[in-house]
């Protein structure tokens, strides 16, 4: 739990002007995060081209506000842990780290499901010595393997959940019928879906995540270039606002339910500065509708 002067320290912070979201009942949170899957090199594989530079990405974004950090053991692998310890432990008391386990690396841009509760295990045990924690606050099952039991896979994180390893459990990449399957087995605080202004594809979830007050962590918020394409609608919409494609992009997110939690990550200083701008920009229902309709749909 944040101390009484920690959560007003943070509220004077750029982040915290994003709101807040509680995860699990106990975790608070402002709601604009921060993911570190590009803290890595390329193919989000071995070391950063500049680690000096990722470790000041970090701590400048705990000293603007930010107290949430997504990573998970296959970034790098295990890179993304290693440098958020070197850079933020021993770990200011309101930060919340999550992680994640279920796909291993065998090479950049590769991504290979294992959800065998022993690798699952094995995983959490070294997420916890990388990150020097004797808890995790938020471990995820980075996607559930149809190879193994779904039952066998949060059976394990139930009993680590026991055993004290993590406090809580979240998912990433599943249908609203996965986590409700899910949610028979252990409590779900969490979902992490790819979704952003135009990519919608999660919509299903995100609604049954905010029926359910389960918090939503968009993966690939941003949709990297598709956003800043010339010429295209967004871009116009953001020139007409006085911002970028980027933070339009956010603010809509932000906007779009209360339990959204967008993480977008960055390799450098200048660009986390931009994203944390967008936690004060307030878009109008106009401009809201309008982006809405960018995937036709509008809210």
């Amino acid at each position: 739990m944040k101390s009484t002067s920690a959560a007003q320290s943070s509220a004077e912070r750029p982040a915290a002007k994003a709101g807040e979201f509680v995860i699990g009942g106990d975790l608070r949170v402002h709601r604009l995060g921060f993911g570190a899957m590009r803290i890595t090199g390329k193919g989000i594989w071995g070391e950063p081209k500049d680690r000096g530079e990722a470790v000041r990405v970090l701590r400048k974004a705990v000293e603007l506000g930010i107290d949430f950090i997504d990573t998970a053991d296959s970034y790098g692998p295990a890179v993304s842990e290693e440098i958020i310890a070197e850079a933020l432990y021993p770990y200011p008391k309101e930060l919340v780290i999550a992680t994640k386990a279920g796909l291993e690396r065998p090479g950049p841009d590769q991504w290979v499901p294992n959800g065998k509760p022993a690798y699952l295990r094995k995983a959490c045990e070294g997420s916890l010595r990388r990150l020097h924690v004797e808890r995790i606050d938020l471990f995820q099952l980075h996607r559930i393997d149809d190879k193994v039991p779904a039952e066998d896979q949060l059976g394990t994180l139930k009993e680590l959940q026991a055993e004290g390893k993590i406090k809580h459990i979240g998912l990433s990449e599943v249908s609203v019928a996965q986590i409700e399957n899910a949610r028979k087995h252990v409590p779900i605080v969490t979902v992490q879906n790819r979704y952003s202004v135009l990519d919608r594809g999660a919509e299903d979830v995100l609604d049954y995540c905010e029926r359910s007050r389960i918090g939503f962590i968009p993966w690939f918020p941003l949709g990297a270039g598709q956003l800043s394409a010339a010429g295209s609608k967004l871009e116009k919409i953001a020139a007409e606002a006085k911002m970028t494609p980027s933070q339009l992009a956010l603010a809509w997110l932000l906007r779009r339910s209360p339990v959204m939690l967008p993480i977008p990550g960055t390799s450098q200083v200048a660009h986390l500065e931009e994203n944390v701008a967008t936690a004060a920009i307030k878009i109008d229902d106009g401009t809201f509708h309008e982006l809405s309709r960018l995937a036709g749909k509008s809210q």
